[in-house]
């Protein structure tokens, strides 16, 4: 059956604006910019008929798609769809140092050595194994049509290479701001990204 995919990240939180690494063990809510971008973002596309919200369980993700849930429509949280865990480094300051390992890391990465990780933290290949799950609900045989899916950065990059069928060291293909939109269609078979980055709803804030 056909379907239609909404996947934003998330509204902006304080430690968005400051440049702090959030990551899946820190439960940050938006700031007021947040909410702005999220009742924009509500108010672009309220007229869909979602059947389904998935989010991930960090309330910054159930924030941004607040209104949409108290309009009734069925949700549910997946850990699948957690932010990557950046493990000691995260909640630090975005220091010369922080740069550097993060920066690193991220080349590691597009070489090829997705099995990296910070310590404590995960590697793309953790939290690709993680998503699966939800990638299994997605093709489940159902009358799910729209499903608005709200998620974080980079798990959102990871998750757009799985639905792609892209390997995952061209995550970086997959630009990202706050409340942007991935727009993608399931055919019964296949997944295809038809709008990309796209953050024409903020011309509501």
């Amino acid at each position: 059956m056909e379907k239609t995919l909404y996947i934003i990240r998330h509204g902006e939180t304080d430690l968005n604006k400051r440049g702090v690494v959030q990551g899946r063990g820190v439960d940050t809510d938006l700031n007021e910019t947040g909410r702005r971008q999220a009742a924009a973002f509500y108010k672009a596309y309220k007229h869909i008929p979602f059947d389904k919200i998935y989010t991930s369980t960090l309330k910054r993700t159930h924030q941004t798609v607040d209104q949409f849930i108290k309009d009734g429509i069925p949700w549910t949280q997946y850990s699948g769809l957690d932010e990557m865990a950046w493990g000691v480094f995260e909640g630090q300051e975005s220091t010369e140092d922080v740069k550097v390992a993060y920066s690193t890391m991220m080349d590691n990465w597009t070489r090829g050595d997705l099995h990296l990780k910070f310590e404590n933290g995960e590697s793309p290949l953790e939290v690709h194994e993680r998503q699966l799950e939800v990638l299994e609900k997605l093709i489940e045989e159902n009358d799910d049509t729209n499903i608005l899916i709200c998620m974080h950065g980079r798990a959102m990059r990871l998750f757009l290479c799985l639905l792609a069928n892209l390997p995952l060291y061209e995550m970086e293909k997959f630009p990202h701001t706050n409340t942007t939109l991935y727009k993608v269609k399931y055919d019964g078979k296949k997944f295809e990204i038809v709008d990309s980055n796209n953050t024409d709803h903020l011309k509501y804030c």
